[in-house]
């Protein structure tokens, strides 16, 4: 029925207040931003949440959607006794995958490696279900594919939504250069402030397009981490009059992490008359 809004989050672990113990302060714009977002998806009523991470399956070839009923996971891997749950969105799902199937596109739940929810996909909803919970997932993995296949993959997503009844959120998880500070978990690259002053000129100037113009030596020296997920969501709403805004920004650990959401400029929530 419709994409009622898209979302670019990061996913640092230590957001989450029983793995960070207190580290989590030192990024308090994030977590703020974070907790604005899941408002606005809480007002939104979305049926179905669509989240695109970099550390749920990968393929060099090939987009991978989580199969199944149901999926959790936890944070014991970084310290932390929080289970996240998700029950996935089965109808959405196998639409997905069967029009990428009509049209020859290289995506579907074929070869699933690991069920368990990734921290890439459990660190949004865990701020979503502070205050929204009625919505079922759909979690999609990156792939080795060029940039513009990943815009194809949105589009072709943006299409399904199109013909089916329910409303639905975008949420395009991923952290920005790894590479900021020498003092960082992964030292410096000149790279890494280029990259994300990039990203987020783009984004404070709603032309997505921009994401497309980096090339592939160039991302790995600066470590990216979410870029591909962005380029979904922009796929997703290309062709719409979507109004993009900059919830914050910031790196103090060495790793860029920004918020934003893009709303429809018309957006009008569930229950609106």
């Amino acid at each position: 029925m419709a994409l009622l809004g898209t979302f670019i989050v990061p996913h640092p672990p230590l957001i989450i207040p029983e793995v960070g113990r207190g580290e989590e302060k030192k990024i308090q714009d994030t977590i703020d931003a974070y907790k604005s977002i899941s408002k606005e998806i809480a007002e939104l009523k979305p049926d179905t949440i669509i989240v695109t991470s970099p550390h749920s399956t990968n393929y060099q070839d090939y987009f991978h959607i989580s199969p199944g009923e149901h999926a959790k996971g936890d944070f014991r891997n970084f310290g932390g006794n929080v289970t996240v749950e998700a029950d996935y969105d089965q109808a959405l799902i196998r639409d997905i995958e069967t029009l990428a199937g009509k049209k020859n596109f290289p995506a579907g739940s074929k070869g699933e490696r690991n069920n368990q929810l990734d921290h890439g996909t459990m660190i949004p909803l865990f701020f979503i279900n502070e205050l929204y919970q009625d919505y079922q997932v759909v979690r999609i993995g990156l792939s080795g594919l060029s940039l513009k296949k990943h815009l194809e993959f949105g589009k072709l997503i943006k299409s399904v939504i199109d013909s089916r009844d329910n409303d639905y959120v975008i949420v395009a998880s991923g952290d920005l250069s790894h590479k900021l500070k020498e003092e960082g978990p992964y030292g410096f690259a000149k790279e890494g402030p280029i990259f994300d002053e990039t990203v987020v000129r783009a984004i404070r100037d709603n032309d997505l397009k921009n994401l497309l113009s980096f090339k592939e030596n160039f991302l790995g020296k600066a470590a990216e981490c979410g870029l591909r997920s962005f380029i979904i969501m922009a796929g997703a709403i290309e062709d719409e009059d979507f109004k993009s805004n900059l919830l914050s920004y910031e790196g103090p650990f060495g790793v860029g992490y920004a918020v934003a959401s893009f709303l429809p400029k018309n957006n009008k929530k569930k229950g609106d008359l």
